[in-house]
């Protein structure tokens, strides 16, 4: 039997589990990352909505606020903002979408219950496998790929607003279609939502075009900021507390910005520096292929793609420029 069979086999014994998993339990608490990106946004959603058509009772919720640019999508105004608003209660069945470990999930895990089910649907090839039931696609384009994988596994009737969910988080994981985790099954799918009625160019001009105008004035000052290194294969930018305060930016504003160091001719790593809070550094890496950005964010704890992964360092924007200068450089020699 080949590698691929073989694979295709764990990945349906995987959809099954998850699907008895969902059919066996009602009362859910579904939650993704921290910082939600559009698969995780979209994931969260496409998770709810499964739920709503099998009847089951579920709370959506997120350590902070969902980007309000997916605001068209069904169930985005039934997300509880943790940071504003704290369940009074433990949950005993969690379903985790697009977490890469348990870190990831936030301080929404404060509301798990010690006995609590946990079932972790991800794709990032950094996933720990935390949890008692796991449905991970590693070559998943996105978590919403393996969740409309689970749909029809389970006979489900996908109508529109499903359909807007998927279609959401394949166009803003692969870049508008154009990162190398396109794979024909990704264009496969998305002809068949475009059949179902989805409006995919509207969506694109939602997500991938539109700005607003603190997106523009910190791109603006964040621009300032490019710097190089290594012969011009490392390129960088960084955005401070300060920076955010005086254009009125959100964490939803920095989306893309570190594709504009990666995007520069001759460069192999693009990286982004956000100020979290005084002395935490949040560093987005993006490789252009030949360097595993994945291995360096986990070697610093963090965690991710090949091409595109993310960790968290302690100390100044310069101490976490010096020190990742360093590291990244160590893979570029």
């Amino acid at each position: 039997m080949s590698n691929g069979m073989m694979h295709a086999t764990e990945y349906s014994q995987q959809l099954e589990t998850a699907a008895k998993f969902i059919e066996q339990h009602d009362d859910f608490l579904v939650v993704s990352h921290i910082q939600p990106d559009g698969d995780a946004a979209s994931s969260t959603y496409a998770m709810g909505w499964l739920l709503d058509q099998l009847g089951k009772t579920f709370t959506m919720i997120n350590e902070g606020p969902m980007p309000s640019k997916f605001s068209y999508l069904w169930g985005s105004d039934q997300v509880i903002d943790f940071s504003k608003e704290v369940p009074s209660r433990r949950y005993k069945t969690i379903i985790s979408v697009d977490c890469a470990d348990f870190s990831r999930i936030g301080r929404v895990s404060t509301l798990f219950d010690e006995q609590a089910k946990l079932l972790n649907v991800d794709h990032h090839p950094t996933n720990d496998r935390f949890g008692s039931c796991h449905l991970i696609k590693h070559d998943a384009a996105a978590t919403v790929q393996i969740l409309y994988d689970l749909a029809i596994h389970m006979n489900m009737s996908l109508n529109l607003a499903m359909g807007d969910c998927i279609y959401t988080g394949l166009l803003t994981d692969t870049g508008g279609f154009r990162y190398s985790n396109t794979s024909p099954e990704v264009m496969q799918i998305g002809a068949s939502l475009l059949a179902l009625g989805v409006q995919g160019s509207e969506i694109a001009e939602q997500v991938l075009e539109r700005v607003t105008y603190s997106q523009i004035v910190l791109l603006q000052k964040a621009l300032s900021t490019l710097s190089f290194a290594h012969d011009r294969k490392l390129a960088w930018l960084a955005v401070s507390l300060a920076d955010l305060e005086s254009t009125g930016a959100s964490s939803e504003d920095l989306d893309g910005l570190v594709n504009y160091p990666r995007n520069v001719e001759g460069v192999e790593v693009g990286m982004l520096f956000k100020e979290k809070a005084p002395g935490v550094i949040k560093v987005s890496l993006r490789s252009s292929g030949l360097v595993d950005v994945a291995a360096i964010a986990q070697s610093l704890g963090g965690g991710g793609h090949v091409r595109a992964s993310g960790c968290t360092i302690q100390g100044s924007i310069e101490e976490a420029v010096a020190r990742m200068v360093q590291e990244v450089g160590n893979k570029l020699i």
